[in-house]
């Protein structure tokens, strides 16, 4: 190839310099696309990019691979290593500050003494003939061995505590209090206490674990074998779709660091503040997605770059300034998203939108900087490795994904129909949505848990695995011997007489007197509508009722009441939720691309392909459809918190993808003027990019659904199915058709509105013609 003179480099120097002036004058007069009688521009890919932040930094990190690697290996092995000194652990903590539940529990620690303490759990015991009194020395020992072990406060004896035994004397059970929750304890504690009831079952007596101990004793989590299906996919995916092995290692290489940093980085936290035990899977399956998908766009949007640009470096560089800019939007967005969980009011669910917003910021990171090292140390020679021909953006317009957007181009009322249509039929089992708790009735057979909660069910009735307590506070009256007589046996007979109520104990004095106390078994299970159908009625009326002509306050509580106090806190705050993640998405996009009609265009779109995945989830877990294939073998409600997670991470990762196309439309009309070829162009540039990684990401996703929880196969069936729905009905039908009807509309904003609005341009690009057309 001949080496360019002096004289042409200074000709094409010339170029650019008036180009980029020509641009600005058109910006000046509010002119969008090219000069009337000149040809368009040179693609966006060919023209100089603004020298700014991020194509400085990715310049930089290409021009120094080895450094950045260092330093990322440095942090990597800072964070592993201080995760492992000082790491916290992850335990559920519904506490509710302020509710009933939460008072009548405080009242309880307060006035109950150690018998009221700490986290109960039940260890169940059945022969199979005769009766337990038959093996009263192994029950004494196996008692005493109990309370011996580590962080046990109080063991009750099943064959001298009232009601822990069946009337035929087959099944009863211990209740373990322990100091904290079992169900965070090291697996090895399961062991310690199989060597503590090993004398029962030498005697033939059948034990089972319930509560948080069976949490404990279920079978290790498929966390591993989901992440490697998710990677494993990832790998044949990205060397079919782009048959590079760079292309392919790189993503994966810069997915790993994100999210072992990230998963390190929430160990820490969690040594400060408390984390679900779901945090770190759901942390993983965020990672692993979306810093695959990141680094994914970055590799692709480099390898058209050296079509044009010599210096690999600055394909780097400028690879960052534009694409890295579409990342650093999408990140912030999830960000957004998650982070209004915190409006629920409940940390519990903030916590969680924590977990996944660390590894989410953390593969961002990791995209925008390790991805250019790994791209400036492979240089010139990124395709040198490869599986078939290297492919990467489409040139021209004769390609499939063209043709496909011309098809939709001229019919897209019919296109908008059809995917609305799609996208509403999937949405219709959400308005059924019932929420609730899915409790041990749900796990598999082969578990303690459930076959715990199966001997209960059988010897004491289902309501037995989720008694409820109600503790009443005395007034000066109410302490009177008599006085406490009567409203006691008030409140018994109001208790046993309220439909649904299987029994309830007579109400009995703590031992300071301050409180009475009573345990309330319902007819049915702890998930069943009619368990929280008698929750309300109890709080709502009957305590009122039999306590307000004594001047006395009634409270419930016990872990099935915080679930229903937990439901109903969520139920009523989710529309707040809603609106905030959704108001934030917009502004946030009403900043970036200047356009009124896109950000609402994107918000209304993502909350249909949400409503979407609602249904879907509803449909499966809820009416039983197919869910005996995910390993849940019966119906049960949607766990009180999947949609306020679901609704936050879904609008955050379909605001990706639709952050990406937007970014390559706006960036083709900014040059040609031209809003359907700009459509055209940039579904047809970004098609298999975003195919691939939605395929990825629904990967890894839809992996986890071989975890043990049936909470994580939830989300992780919500989240692969909304990826699915965004990549395909969004992304090729509702948006081309939305674009192409509204026009030269979508980049359209008011004077005023422009001048109020930040400018979220990391390049600190000029201001673009096309935000001001209609102003």
């Amino acid at each position: 190839m001949t080496k360019p003179t002096d004289q042409t480099t200074a000709y094409i120097n010339d170029a650019d310099r008036a180009d980029r002036a020509d641009r600005a004058d058109r910006a000046d007069r509010g002119a969008p696309g090219p000069r009337p009688g000149r040809p368009p521009g040179p693609p966006a890919a060919a023209a100089p990019a603004p020298v700014g932040l991020l194509h400085r930094t990715g310049r930089a990190c290409a021009r120094r691979p080895w450094l950045v690697i260092a330093l990322w290996l440095l942090v990597l092995l800072a964070v592993v290593g201080a995760d492992r000194a000082w790491g916290g652990r992850y335990e559920d903590d519904f506490s509710l500050p302020g509710t009933s539940v939460q008072t009548g529990a405080e009242l309880l620690d307060a006035h109950g003494g150690p018998k009221a303490a700490g986290v109960p759990a039940q260890i169940v015991l059945s022969t199979g003939g005769g009766t337990l009194a038959a093996h009263r020395a192994a029950v004494g020992t196996v008692r005493d061995r109990l309370a011996g072990l580590p962080d046990v406060l109080s063991v009750a004896d099943p064959l001298a505590t009232p009601g822990a035994l069946t009337d035929d004397g087959r099944t009863g059970y211990f209740t373990v209090r322990f100091a904290s929750s079992p169900a965070a304890f090291e697996k090895t504690y399961v062991d310690r206490v199989d060597r503590a009831v090993a004398p029962l079952r030498e005697d033939g007596v059948t034990v089972e674990y319930g509560g948080p101990l069976g949490l404990l004793g279920r079978p290790g989590a498929a966390d591993r074998a989901s992440e490697a299906i998710g990677v494993g996919t990832a790998v044949v995916v990205l060397l079919l779709g782009f048959g590079s092995v760079a292309a392919a290692a790189f993503p994966l290489i810069s997915a790993a660091v994100g999210v072992a940093a990230g998963l390190a980085a929430l160990g820490l936290l969690a040594a400060c503040f408390d984390f679900a035990a779901v945090s770190p899977t759901l942390a993983v399956m965020m990672g692993l997605g979306v810093g695959l998908d990141y680094s994914l766009f970055l590799v692709t949007r480099h390898r058209k770059l050296l079509h044009s640009v010599p210096d690999p470096a600055e394909a780097a560089g400028r690879t960052v300034a534009t694409s890295g800019r579409a990342v650093l939007v999408a990140a912030l967005t999830v960000a957004a998203a998650l982070a209004g969980l915190f409006a629920s009011g409940v940390g519990f669910i903030g916590m969680l939108g924590v977990a996944a917003g660390v590894t989410v910021l953390t593969g961002a990171l990791a995209a925008l900087t390790l991805t250019p090292a790994l791209l400036g140390l492979a240089g010139r020679r990124i395709d040198r490795f490869r599986v078939r021909r290297p492919v990467d953006e489409p040139d021209g317009d004769g390609d499939v994904w063209h043709r496909w957007a011309a098809v939709v181009g001229r019919r897209p009322w019919t296109f908008l129909l059809l995917g609305t249509a799609v996208l509403g039929l999937l949405a219709v089992p959400a308005l059924s949505m019932r929420l609730g708790h899915v409790d041990a009735g749900a796990s598999p057979s082969s578990y303690t848990e459930r076959r715990a909660y199966d001997l209960v069910s059988e010897g004491f009735g289902p309501g037995a695995n989720g008694p409820v307590t109600v503790v009443v506070t005395l007034d000066k009256d109410g302490t009177d011997p008599a006085g406490r007589a009567r409203l006691a046996d008030g409140l018994h007979r109001a208790l046993t007489g309220t439909p649904g109520v299987a029994s309830a104990t007579p109400p009995a004095p703590t031992p300071d007197g301050a409180l009475l106390v009573s345990t309330v078994v319902p007819d049915g299970a702890p998930q069943d509508r009619a368990t929280a159908d008698l929750l309300h009625r109890l709080e709502d009326r009957t305590l009122p009722e039999a306590l307000d002509p004594y001047g006395a306050t009634g409270y419930l509580t016990g872990q099935t009441a915080a679930q229903q106090t937990f439901r109903d806190v969520l139920a009523a705050r989710l529309p707040l939720v809603v609106g905030l993640v959704v108001a934030a998405a917009f502004v946030l996009l009403l900043a970036v691309f200047r356009s009124p009609l896109v950000a609402l265009k994107a918000g209304l779109l993502n909350l249909l392909s949400i409503g979407a995945s609602f249904g879907v989830v509803v449909a499966v877990f809820q009416w039983g459809w197919g869910a005996g294939l995910l390993g849940v073998h019966e119906k049960v409600p949607v766990e009180s918190y999947v949609p306020m997670m679901m609704f936050a991470i879904v609008f955050g990762l379909s605001m990706d993808y639709e952050v990406f196309l937007l970014s390559r439309i706006r960036e083709h009309w900014l040059v040609s003027g031209d809003n359907q070829e700009s459509v055209a162009t940039g579904l047809a540039s970004t098609a298999r990019v975003i195919t691939c990684a939605a395929i990825v990401m629904t990967s890894v996703f839809l992996a986890f659904l071989l975890s043990t929880s049936t909470v994580v196969k939830m989300l992780a069936l919500g989240l692969g199915v909304s990826v699915v729905l965004d990549a395909t009905v969004v992304r090729l039908l509702l948006v081309p058709a939305t674009m192409n009807l509204l026009g030269r509309a979508n980049w359209w904003i008011p004077g005023w509105l422009d001048r109020l609005l930040p400018r979220l341009d990391p390049e600190g690009a000029a201001h673009p013609a096309a935000e001001g057309a209609g102003a």
